[in-house]
Formats: C-alpha cells, structure tokens, sequence
C-alpha cells in the first residue's frame, strides 16, 4: 500500500510539474520566440527583421503575430521589404515532440510589400539571393547544421499557407522614380514539406518568399501599359525596353 501511495503521489507530482511546465511555457514562450525571430530572422534573409508582438497558445497550437517587418538590403531607400500586420498560425501540438513540427495553416492579411530598384537587380531579389545563397551552402548555412547535442535540426512542414489582401508597392529606378501601388492576387501554398524530409526553417522561407517575389512580378507584369504611361517623354523605345525588362526578369 505504501508503494502504491509514493506512486500514485509521484505521479500526481509528476503531472503538476507538466501543468506549472505549461504555464511557465505560456508565459515567456512569446518573449523567446519574438527574441529567436529577430535574432535568426536577419541571418537567413540578411536583412533587419522586427516583429512588435507575438502570442501563443500552448494548449491550443496557435499563434498570433503582429507587426513583423522585414527590411531591406543596404542601399534601398523604400522603408522595408515587407510588412505584415496580422498572421495567424496553426501548429499540431503533439508534432512539437517529433522530429518534424506540423503546421497545419498559415494565414497572413493585407501584407505590404515593396519593389525598389532595377529590372536587373531590386531589393526582392538582392533578398532572394541571399535566401538561395544560404540553401545552397553559402556563409549561413549553420543555420541547417544539426542541433546543440549532436541531434539533427527539426524540420518543418505547412499544410496550407494563404497571403491574402496584399498590396505592392512599385518604385522602378527606369520611371525615374515614379511611385505606384499594385493589389497582389492571393497567394496559396499547399503541403510545403509534405513527407518524411520536411524543410528546414531557411527552405521555408525560400519557398513563400520566392512566391511572393514572382506574384509580385506577375503584378508589375500586368501593369506595364501603365507604368508606360509614366515614361512617355522617353519615347516608345524605352516603355518597349521597360516591357521586354519586366517580361525577361518575370521568367527568371
């Protein structure tokens, strides 16, 4: 009987300790994560990124972010690359224990985005670079190395990840600085890791920024007869040579 009684006691010990586990986790997990983002955040894109505010629910397996801002490369002028205002998250909890985290939904609203620079080279693209540079081995690729300890980093997957309500805002170095701003058609990816491989954080964040930069170039694209307007005094050489830029840059 006594066994029985230091059992049943340690284990009701035990689950207190997963309970006060739990909350000490919802307590301060929001700090750690919004601390991880702007820390790891800049070494995978190369940029300065801010977010204003996470919250995230332990038991539920969702998250809220706020006011995540991506900047831009040196020698833009435009404020930032992207800004998000609201993204909600939805994770599989159980999955936090594997070696693979399961997201079930990403969905961020309204984000702004900004394209400054040249057909040849903008600022989209200078961060493109830097994220194919970094999946392809470049000078931050530790941040696929295996893990403190000797275990293999957790990868990542996404069942479905949605930008809706975008907004680009379009300053092409060949308008002579002309300023416009495009609406961005929806953005939908699906089953991004889908498997046993799953994707590294610096995989994922290629695959949607990549995503973003072509949506992008498909909107500037579409509105070339427009941006042609703003060059009329250059001649009809020159909107020809911004068309055929803007259609080569879109194929890349």
């Amino acid at each position: 009987m006594k066994i029985k009684k230091i059992l049943l006691a340690a284990g009701i010990g035990l689950v207190l300790l997963v309970v006060i586990a739990l909350i000490v986790a919802a307590l301060f997990l929001d700090g750690i994560v919004k601390t991880g983002v702007q820390t790891v955040g800049p070494k995978i894109a190369g940029v300065p990124i801010t977010l204003e505010s996470i919250h995230i629910g332990v038991l539920t397996g969702s998250a809220k972010v706020k006011g995540l801002v991506v900047g831009n490369p040196e020698g833009y002028k435009t404020p930032f690359a992207v800004s998000v205002g609201l993204a909600e998250v939805s994770v599989d909890v159980a999955s936090a224990l594997s070696d693979k985290i399961v997201v079930h939904s990403i969905h961020v609203e309204s984000p702004e985005i900004t394209f400054e620079g040249g057909l040849g080279q903008n600022n989209l693209k200078k961060i493109s670079d830097n994220l194919n540079s970094l999946t392809q081995g470049g000078p931050a690729a530790g941040t696929n190395a295996p893990a403190a300890g000797g275990k293999p980093a957790k990868k990542i997957e996404v069942d479905d990840f949605l930008i809706t309500g975008a907004k680009v805002h379009v300053s092409l170095t060949s308008l002579g600085g002309k300023e416009m701003t495009l609406p961005l058609p929806d953005i939908h990816l699906t089953d991004l890791g889908k498997g046993d491989a799953g994707l590294t954080p610096a995989d994922l964040t290629r695959r949607v920024f990549d995503a973003i930069t072509t949506g992008t170039l498909k909107a500037v694209t579409s509105s070339v007869a427009d941006l042609g307007k703003g060059v009329e005094n250059l001649g009809k050489s020159a909107a020809s040579k911004i068309t055929s830029g803007l259609g080569g840059l879109f194929k890349k």
